[in-house]
């Protein structure tokens, strides 16, 4: 060993070893353990004989997982991987949204070119099915966790489970991202809605109850049924109390409150034998999860008795100190059995291949790892002679599926406000639905919907569902009433009562954080109420969200407020609690109860709540609300920048950048010290401006453009497209037009994004590059402009 790799592997191993701040003691922790028929005699027997016949190289393919978008089963003959994932992003040869037998299609040639390579063995496949099989048009989707957590029914959460496993393995999938056990403490936290409560105790009997419905028990030398799959309990541990509740951000607490708290929910989940914990993108005391051998091994593997594998979140381990994407020893030894590479696979493969051949990781290391994955896969049915088939399109979205999840739609609701009995509707009332949110799919199912952000999906995606607006337009028809949906609030005849459906547009994850808890209307929603009760019309606000929010003035001036969090697909299920039949009846009282605090302002944490936890009216109860506060008590300017998204180098709060592993990043001296960032795309990939939503329709419609300030350092072998709310242009031309090596500005108008398809009233991507390998720029500032004359626009991308 030369003298530079021996440093790298002191370096490696000192860093696994040395104490840390978040180190304390394990026996702090429960003594749990998985069940013993998960480690019955007769599978490690199995398991052993069949490692004894594996090469480094197939044992080391069991370690890695890569993304549908970044390898084709052929690449599976030379890396025998034991694992793919499909992204957020990710559909079956590009499609996002491919119909079931496609998906069925697609892991079926992963898995038989894993059947005849390396060692035979079967791949894992894995998807997020966070809300139901949500990645799939047509399957059944469910309201989003905290809606879930709402409806306090554990019993309801393990049928959930078992309509996810069904629909999930009837698309040829064996393997979910879920449960997500956080226990949101912040609320600006863009994850929030993932989380089913603040309260611990919900989470331990949610984390029984999904797992079961999910796998079903574990029983010795028996594989799941063809109708279960693996459970994944995330994120491990902590990632609902960063500081700020900032996403993948730093848990700053002691290990007895990590304890009693954030870790609430993982011994029961370990106990009922779920097969797979993920690693939080968070840190515990400065210490990322991905690294942290002491929470990892000593805590999860050592006193909690887990004996199922250990996977990582999306490139998590190239956050790790010394480590790139491309490049870790230090997370497997940390205690990752499965590193999540989505892009980065292959290096990641050929990385750790070196590292095993050098000793800086231990072979006793890879092989613990090898067998906790084959102890799943065994769970799974893939290690058998006749591996158990999955795939039935019959399984997806049936009846009785949809009828569970309008169940849990109709308990996720919470009444707030309901001033003089406005609610029920009354049978045979003219009733005028309105609101940016009545006929939305997009808004009501939120993000992880067909796509990672779900700000595209569309009514279409799931014929066998009904947006609220339609929903309850059947409703009140049904009970000989008449129902107008109107998005501008005008009706014919004037209604005897409004129902006004507005809220949060779609986001996840750190895109959806925001700087306090204020909700920011961007749809003119207050003066549509407002003009409402100018005439004399009642109105009853269903108000669409991912968190509690400090919305006052709206609940004030609505007659009835209902949170309504996220419902998904069935809209059906919200009708079921709001319209009475014609009995006079509605088919559900209101049965949720508050699973978070709502804020009597826009603080956060809230320290002294509005309404508390388990709050919640129904139609007995004969309460009056208000009038409230409308003091944010905070200064609502940290709204995020409209116009400004990059300033000399520096990405403006709270815009958040990101860059593909495919593309490298520096800060760099342009006009003054570290005023600009260079980029360079070492493969195909893009960097991206996100964050909460902002309106730019007045930009829009006012001559402004998206201006780069930048410096164009190496040329472009290929298109160059540039995103902003969700329409795409081709700006190769002008960008080939630029002087090479000198600083330059490059204005592209709104109006051009707009006729290209872009939203300009919910943008929450303002910048999105996208170049091939070669390409290098300098960027100093990204923001709008007002350019004379505005320049003619690129064409659209194709």
């Amino acid at each position: 060993m030369n003298k530079a790799r021996w440093l790298m592997s002191l370096i490696v191993l000192a860093a696994v070893a040395a104490p840390s701040a978040a180190q304390a003691d394990p026996t702090a922790w429960p003594a749990t353990r998985s069940p013993a028929a998960l480690t019955d005699p007769a599978t490690e027997g199995r398991i052993t004989t069949l490692m004894q016949r594996m090469t480094l190289r197939q044992k080391l393919g069991q370690l890695i997982q890569a993304d549908i978008t970044a390898i084709k089963p052929a690449d599976l003959k030379r890396y025998p991987l034991g694992s793919i994932l499909a992204g957020g992003n990710g559909g079956p040869y590009g499609n996002e949204r491919a119909d079931t037998a496609t998906w069925v299609r697609l892991v079926g040639e992963f898995r038989a070119v894993s059947r005849r390579s390396g060692a035979g063995i079967p791949i894992l496949f894995g998807v997020d099915a966070v809300h139901g099989h949500s990645n799939l048009p047509g399957a059944t989707i469910f309201p989003h966790n905290i809606g879930l957590g709402a409806a306090h029914d554990p019993e309801l959460i393990q049928r959930i489970g078992a309509v996810t496993a069904a629909e999930l393995s009837g698309s040829g999938i064996d393997w979910t991202f879920a449960p997500t056990l956080a226990v949101p403490q912040d609320l600006r936290w863009g994850r929030s809605y993932e989380g089913y409560s603040a309260q611990p105790s919900l989470i331990a009997a949610y984390a029984r109850a999904l797992t079961l419905g999910l796998q079903g028990p574990i029983t010795a030398g028996t594989p799941l049924p063809a109708n279960k799959v693996a459970a994944t309990a995330k994120h491990f541990v902590a990632d609902g109390g960063t500081e700020g509740g900032k996403d993948q951000g730093d848990a700053r607490m002691s290990e007895a409150e990590l304890v009693a708290v954030h870790a609430a929910g993982y011994a029961p989940a370990v106990e009922t034998g779920v097969l797979a914990v993920m690693a939080s993108f968070s840190s515990w005391n400065g210490v990322k999860a991905h690294g942290n051998r002491y929470l990892l091994t000593d805590v999860l593997k050592g006193r909690m008795g887990f004996d199922g594998l250990v996977v990582g979140d999306w490139n998590g381990h190239g956050q790790l100190p010394g480590c790139t994407p491309t490049d870790c020893a230090l997370t497997i030894n940390a205690g990752l059995d499965l590193v999540m590479a989505p892009d980065s696979w292959k290096g990641m493969f050929d990385s750790t291949l070196r590292h095993a051949r050098r000793g800086t990781i231990p072979i006793t290391r890879i092989d613990d790892a090898v067998r906790r994955v084959l102890r799943v896969k065994a769970q799974l049915g893939l290690l058998d002679a006749a591996p158990m088939e999955r795939g039935d399109p019959a399984r997806i979205g049936t009846p009785d599926h949809l009828a569970v999840a309008r169940e849990a739609v109709a308990k996720s609701l919470v009444l707030l406000k309901n001033n003089d009995g406005v609610l029920p509707i009354r049978p045979g009332a003219r009733v005028l639905i309105t609101g940016p949110g009545a006929d939305d799919m997009a808004m009501q199912s939120g993000g992880w919907t067909v796509t990672w952000q779900g700000t595209d999906t569309t009514a279409a995606d799931f014929p066998k569902g009904q947006t609220v607006g339609r929903a309850i337009a059947a409703a009140v028809r049904d009970a000989g009433g008449e129902a107008v949906i109107a998005a501008d609030g005008a009706a014919a005849a004037k209604p005897d009562v409004a129902i006004v459906v507005f809220g949060e547009q779609p986001y996840a994850e750190f895109q959806g954080d925001v700087p306090d808890l204020a909700f920011r209307a961007l749809a003119g929603e207050a003066e549509l109420i407002a003009r409402l009760k100018a005439q004399g019309i009642k109105v009853i606000s269903v108000f669409l969200s991912g968190r509690p929010l400090f919305v006052p003035k709206l609940i004030n001036a609505s007659d009835a407020f209902v949170a309504a969090w996220l419902p998904g697909s069935q809209g059906q299920g919200v009708a079921d609690v709001l319209v009475a039949r014609r009995d006079g009846t509605p088919a559900r009282d209101f049965t949720g109860r508050l699973p978070f605090a709502w804020p009597a302002d826009a603080r956060s944490p809230i320290t002294a709540p509005l309404w508390p936890v388990g709050h919640g009216l129904d139609y007995r109860a004969a309460v009056t609300v208000g009038p409230l506060s409308e003091d944010p008590k905070v200064d609502l300017a940290a709204l995020a920048s409209e116009d400004s998204y990059m300033l000399r180098g520096k990405v403006m709060m709270p815009w958040r950048l990101g860059v593909d592993s495919a593309v490298t990043a520096r800060a760099v001296d342009l006009s003054a010290q570290e005023d600009a960032r260079q980029f360079r795309w070492e493969a195909n990939g893009a960097i991206a401006i996100d964050g909460p939503p902002v309106s730019l329709s007045r930009q829009g419609t006012g001559g402004f453009a998206l201006q780069l300030d930048w410096r164009i350092d190496a040329p472009a072998t290929g298109p160059v497209r540039l995103s902003l709310g969700g329409a795409t242009l081709d700006i190769s031309a002008p960008v080939r037009a630029l002087p090479q090596g000198q600083p330059a500005k490059l204005d592209i108008p709104l109006a051009c994004f707009a006729a290209a398809g872009a939203d300009l009233a919910h943008v929450g991507t303002p910048l999105r590059l996208q170049a091939q390998r070669g390409f290098a720029m300098t960027l100093r500032t990204a923001r709008l402009s007002q350019p004379m004359p505005l320049p003619a626009c690129p064409p659209a991308a194709p």
